[in-house]
């Protein structure tokens, strides 16, 4: 059956517009970016051929070029389409950021940070740097691979910190593994770098952990933070 026979209700586009794009399942919202099917399957049926070849959504839109243009539906067009689709929603969270008071808005911050480093396979440490009203100056990526207190280096945080006269900083890395929790070396390399950044009067507001589809950490708000 086309999806133009189905109940209005779960027709992927109408469903979105009555009831708001979260009510839609990852297959539903791919199906509205491929537009149509192949011969033999609706939009729906193909997105979800799809989710299955490349294992989740987060897989798929992180895809290299080559494996994303052989998938069946797919190509080069799509590539370029959903390329320019992600880029326009990483600007909108940087825009939305760098104009508003980021720390009063932790989710937007998590929001940003998931387009930052939660596609990577890798665990990626970096820091939101804020000024004096705890806006965003910039977000830099410091190190790479597992991160624990062992290979994260203090001095290295404050020459950052330093070289962009930061007034403020939120920790940020990402779980590959998909998991926001923090681990006991996150809490314990958080209280690290906070006494290390006390030595030069500059507050350290928050760690923030990305995990997948859209799972997220704060040590703030779990009250895990230190506080002298």
């Amino acid at each position: 059956m086309a999806i133009r026979d189905w109940h209005e209700n779960d027709r992927p586009r109408e469903k979105l517009l009555k009831f708001g794009a979260p009510s839609l399942s990852d297959a539903e919202l791919l199906a509205i970016f491929l537009r149509v099917g192949v011969k033999g399957k609706s939009a729906v049926e193909l997105a979800q051929d799809l989710l299955d070849e490349f294992g989740s959504l987060h897989a798929l839109l992180n895809a290299d070029q080559s494996h994303f243009c052989q998938a069946k539906g797919l190509g080069e067009a799509k590539y370029v389409q959903l390329k320019a689709v992600l880029e326009m929603a990483h600007r909108h969270f940087e825009s939305g950021l760098t104009k508003g008071d980021a720390f009063t808005q932790p989710e937007a911050v998590a929001q940003w940070l998931n387009l930052q480093i939660g596609h990577t396979d890798r665990e990626v440490f970096g820091l939101v740097l804020l000024d004096q009203q705890h806006q965003v100056i910039s977000f830099k990526p410091l190190f790479f691979g597992t991160i624990n207190e062992a290979n994260v280096y203090p001095r290295e945080v404050i020459k950052t910190v330093l070289e962009h006269q930061a007034a403020a900083v939120i920790l940020a890395h990402n779980h590959p593994s998909g998991d926001a929790t923090p681990s006991l070396a996150d809490i314990e390399l958080t209280d690290q770098l906070h006494q290390a950044l006390n030595l030069i009067d500059v507050r350290c507001l928050d760690h923030i952990i990305i995990g997948d589809y859209g799972r997220w950490s704060s040590l703030a708000q779990l009250g895990k933070m230190p506080t002298n």
